[in-house]
């Protein structure tokens, strides 16, 4: 693609799970000189980490839910966000679209699709999401980052691609590295972190489940727990009750030189988290959130579980005891810990964010304008010569 440069318009819920991969995505095309913009909600323009070239765009975005007395106002925002998602279209006019889910994401694939302007999906997750799955039908190529996705319809299996969940450049970059030295007289570093929504049952159950490993175990752990703020004193009561050192904090700016000293990780199973575990190939206790839509998160975990890189508990069973237990099993001997480590490398896709930008870079090459912008790039080079 090397002197062919386009606009690729990328549209994203306003989680860190739909906008971390598109954010990679962003930097890696603007890499390959191409000119790239966002639509998102008010959240996610404001997430932390968005790259400062990245322009972005806040679009209207009604949610269908249950209550059909809230439809109506639903889908006034979805179809002024398609307006909007229009007009957008004209000056900016994309190569393609590429939708990484959330109700954000819904006006501006639906206004590609009725324009007939390329589109591709991405789902992080091993279940399709709703509005990828709305979409699913109608797009040019479903970017997947499982080898198996659930609620993906079997019609469309030809134009699924398997790239990967694309992670922070911060992380990738401790793929190379080492899995930290781990003796049976050394430290055992956790990490135990769980997210907005699933912080609490970590706060109130790992600090007792840590507690009650073996003392051979237990006077050598090393704990950095981030917590939502109601809860932080009571944790860290609880973990000096215990006599063990933690660290805590409501936000670690520094997460990615954290996860590359941890030993073991304790938390959700969100595409991202998933992703970034199997990345730098970290062993870890998963625990699902339960309220996931179509229990996504535990689907997450399917892969990484079955070849021994991580554990997962379901939250109904995510007692002091059971932590405990599966903390032993994968850690109580160096070498199993090792070996759960290369299993969850195993599991990484570092590649995705390359693999995505490919497949992105294959749909909407409208010929003559590449045709159109190459002459103007030999033209500006013949007269710098000349010059």
């Amino acid at each position: 693609m090397s002197g062919v440069s386009r606009h690729y318009l990328l549209a994203a819920g306003g989680t860190g799970g739909h906008l971390i991969p598109a954010f990679a995505l962003a930097v890696e095309l603007e890499a390959r000189g191409h000119h790239v913009a966002l639509i998102t909600d008010a959240r996610g323009a404001k997430l932390p980490g968005k790259p400062d070239s990245l322009v972005t765009h806040v679009l209207p975005a009604g949610r269908i839910g249950k209550n059909p007395l809230h439809w109506p106002k639903g889908i006034e925002a979805i179809l002024e966000g398609k307006r909007m998602a229009l007009r957008l279209f004209e000056s900016f006019q994309p190569s393609a679209v590429i939708g990484f889910g959330g109700y954000p994401a819904f006006p501006a694939l639906w206004a590609a699709t009725s324009a007939r302007i390329p589109s591709v999906i991405h789902e992080q997750n091993a279940v399709l999401g709703r509005v990828n799955r709305f979409f699913a039908g109608r797009v040019n190529a479903i970017a997947t980052s499982y080898r198996e996705v659930h609620r993906l319809a079997a019609k469309h299996a030809g134009k699924v691609h398997l790239v990967g969940n694309p992670v922070r450049a911060e992380v990738l970059a401790l793929r190379e590295r080492p899995f930290p030295a781990f003796a049976e007289d050394g430290l055992l570093r956790v990490l135990v972190t769980g997210g907005s929504q699933g912080a609490g049952i970590l706060s109130e159950v790992v600090p007792d489940g840590l507690a009650m490993l073996p003392p051979a175990l237990r006077g050598r752990l090393q704990v950095t727990q981030q917590c939502r703020p109601e809860d932080i004193e009571a944790v860290r009561g609880r973990y000096a009750s215990h006599d063990i050192p933690a660290e805590l904090g409501t936000y670690f700016e520094d997460m990615a030189s954290r996860l590359a000293d941890a030993h073991l990780f304790i938390g959700r199973a969100g595409a991202s988290t998933v992703a970034e575990l199997t990345a730098v190939g970290r062993p870890a206790i998963l625990v699902p959130l339960p309220i996931a839509t179509d229990d996504h998160q535990a689907f997450n975990t399917a892969e990484v579980t079955a070849l021994g890189g991580a554990r997962m508990i379901r939250q109904d069973r995510f007692t002091a005891a059971e932590l405990a237990k599966q903390i032993q099993a994968i850690a109580m001997n160096p070498e199993t810990l090792a070996t759960a480590a290369h299993a969850a490398w195993n599991c990484g896709y570092p590649d995705a964010v390359r693999d995505l930008a490919d497949l992105v870079e294959s749909f909407g090459g409208a010929p003559m304008m590449d045709v159109i912008q190459v002459a103007r790039s030999v033209s500006a080079q013949g007269q710098e010569q000349v010059a």
